[in-house]
C-alpha cells in the first residue's frame, strides 16, 4: 500500500469502504427478510396462546381438539394436494429426488445425537423415546408452510419473482410435509411405542413383586392375568392381541400331558421373512396413511398423469373449479395451524418440571448440531451434482435441519401415555427458542444459497 500513488490509494480505500458497506447492507437485508416470517409466526402464535388462556377460553382444549381435527382431515390435505398437483411434473420429480433422502438423513443423524443426549443426561427410561423423537423428527410441514410464502413475498428477496417462488416453494414444502409425515408415523411412532412398553413392563414387574407378601395374595394375583392397556390406542390393542394376551404370564400349575416336540432348523431366509412379516403386523398403516399422505398421493397422480392434469390444472381446464376450491380450503391451514401451536404451548407452562439438562440437550441438537451438519451435507451434495442449483430448493433442504420438533410427537405421547406433560414443556422451550434460531439460520442459509 505504501508504494501506491496517493490518488490511486484513495480510490482503492473508497472502493473497499463502498464494498464493505454494500456487504453490510446485504447482510442486514437478508436478516430482515429472514426475521419477517418468524415475526409473523410469533404474532399469530401469541394470539393463539392468548385465546387459549383460562380467562378467555375461546381456544380452550376442546376447541383446539376440534380445530385440530378440521386441520388434520380437511385443511392440510387440501393444501398438500392442491400445491402438489400444480407443481409436480415428471421434470420436477427428477429435480426433487434428493429431498426424501435428505429428510431420512435428518432422522438418522437426529436419532444418533438424541441417543448421545440420553447417555450423557442419563434420561429416565419412560422419556427416552420422547427424546429420540424430538431430536429426530422436525416440523417439516407447518413451520415451512408459514415461512416460505412470507419469504417469497418479500421484495428484493434472493428467490426471484414472488409468484414463481411461492408456487415452486409450496410444491417443495408439500412434498416435505408428505415425506415427513410418513417417516414420523412409521419411525417415531414405533420408537415411542417400544420405550413406553419397556417402562410400563418394568414398573408393573416392580408393583407385582411388592404386592405379593403372602401365599394367599400371590394366588389371587396369579389367577387374574390382566394388564391394563391404553384406552386411547385401538391399534395397540389389536396388535397386542395378536402377540400375547398379557405381559405378565399366569404361573398357575396345571397338569399337562407330556408332549414331545421335534425341533426343525430354521433357515436364514425364513427368519428374515418372519421378521418382515412381524414388522408389517406391528406397523400402524392407518397412521402412516394419514390424510396428508393420501392427499400427497392424489396430488402426485394429478400432476404426473397428463390427461388428469389437463382436466384440472391450467386456465382453460374444464375442471379448474375443483382445483380452485381445494386451494381455497388449503389457505385456511396456515393460520389455523399457527393458532393451534400457540394454544398447545400454553400446556407447557402448566406442565410438571423436567430436568434442564434434557431440554438443553434437545435444543443443542436441533438448533446447533443439526444445522451445522446440514450445511456440510447440502454443500457436498450440491458440489457433486446430487442437488440442482435452484436456491429456493437448497434453502428448503437446509431449513429441514433447523426446524423445531414435530407437533405430532405430542399426539403420539398422548396415545401411549408416556411423557405427555414433559413433551409440553419441551415443546414450549423449543418453539420459544425457534424464533431466534430460525431467524439467524435463515439469514445464514440465504447468504449461502444466494
Amino acid at each position: 500500500m505504501d508504494d501506491i500513488e496517493p490518488g490511486k490509494k484513495e480510490v482503492l480505500l473508497r472502493s473497499f469502504s463502498r464494498l464493505r458497506g454494500n456487504l453490510n447492507m446485504k447482510l442486514l437485508h437478508l436478516f430482515i427478510t429472514a426475521s419477517i416470517p418468524v415475526l409473523k409466526l410469533l404474532l399469530i402464535t401469541g394470539l393463539g396462546a392468548y385465546l387459549a388462556r383460562d380467562s378467555i377460553d375461546i381456544l380452550g382444549e376442546d376447541a383446539r381438539k376440534h380445530l385440530n381435527t378440521v386441520v388434520f382431515y380437511v385443511f392440510s390435505p387440501a393444501l398438500v394436494a392442491s400445491y402438489l398437483a400444480e407443481t409436480i411434473t415428471s421434470k420436477s420429480m427428477v429435480k426433487m429426488w434428493f429431498m426424501p433422502i435428505n429428510i431420512l438423513i435428518t432422522f438418522i443423524i437426529g436419532s444418533i445425537l438424541g441417543w448421545i443426549v440420553i447417555l450423557v443426561t442419563r434420561a429416565p427410561p419412560h422419556l427416552r423415546g420422547l427424546i429420540l423423537g424430538c431430536c429426530a423428527a422436525g416440523n417439516l410441514g407447518n413451520i415451512l408452510l408459514i415461512i416460505i410464502p412470507s419469504v417469497c413475498k418479500e421484495k428484493g428477496g434472493p428467490f426471484g419473482a414472488p409468484d414463481v417462488c411461492q408456487t415452486d416453494g409450496m410444491g417443495y414444502v408439500s412434498l416435505s410435509m408428505a415425506i415427513g409425515s410418513i417417516y414420523l408415523w412409521s419411525y417415531v411412532y414405533n420408537i415411542i411405542r417400544i420405550f413406553s412398553r419397556r417402562s410400563t413392563k418394568g414398573s408393573e414387574v416392580r408393583e407385582i413383586s411388592i404386592s405379593m407378601p403372602s401365599k394367599e395374595s400371590s394366588t389371587s394375583v396369579l389367577e387374574s392375568c390382566i394388564e391394563p392397556l391404553p384406552s386411547s390406542s385401538k391399534d395397540m390393542i389389536a396388535e397386542d392381541n395378536e402377540n400375547h394376551q398379557c405381559a405378565v404370564p399366569c404361573s398357575r400349575s396345571v397338569e399337562k400331558p407330556e408332549v414331545v416336540y421335534s425341533i426343525k432348523p430354521v433357515s436364514v431366509t425364513d427368519k428374515v421373512k418372519q421378521k418382515i412379516s412381524m414388522m408389517f403386523r406391528k406397523t400402524n398403516l392407518n397412521a402412516i396413511l394419514a390424510p396428508s399422505t393420501i392427499a400427497a398421493i392424489v396430488g402426485f397422480a394429478i400432476g404426473l398423469v397428463p390427461e388428469i392434469r389437463k382436466l384440472m390444472i391450467g386456465e382453460g381446464a374444464p375442471l379448474r373449479v375443483i382445483q380452485d376450491s381445494v386451494l381455497l380450503l388449503g389457505d385456511g391451514a396456515i393460520p389455523a395451524m399457527t393458532l393451534i401451536i400457540g394454544g398447545n404451548l400454553v400446556k407447557g407452562l402448566q406442565g410438571r418440571g423436567i430436568r434442564k439438562s434434557l431440554i438443553i440437550g434437545i435444543v443443542v441438537v436441533r438448533y446447533i448440531a443439526l444445522p451445522l451438519t446440514g450445511i456440510f451435507i447440502i454443500k457436498g451434495a450440491h458440489q457433486i451434482g446430487l442437488v440442482h442449483s435452484d436456491p429456493l430448493y437448497r434453502f428448503i433442504l437446509l431449513l429441514q435441519y433447523v426446524v423445531p420438533p414435530a407437533m405430532n410427537i405430542g399426539v403420539i405421547t398422548q396415545l401411549f401415555g408416556a411423557g405427555e406433560s414433559e413433551c409440553s414443556v419441551i415443546m414450549l422451550w423449543t418453539y420459544a427458542l425457534a424464533s431466534i434460531s430460525l431467524t439467524l439460520w435463515s439469514a445464514v442459509f440465504m447468504w449461502l444459497v444466494a
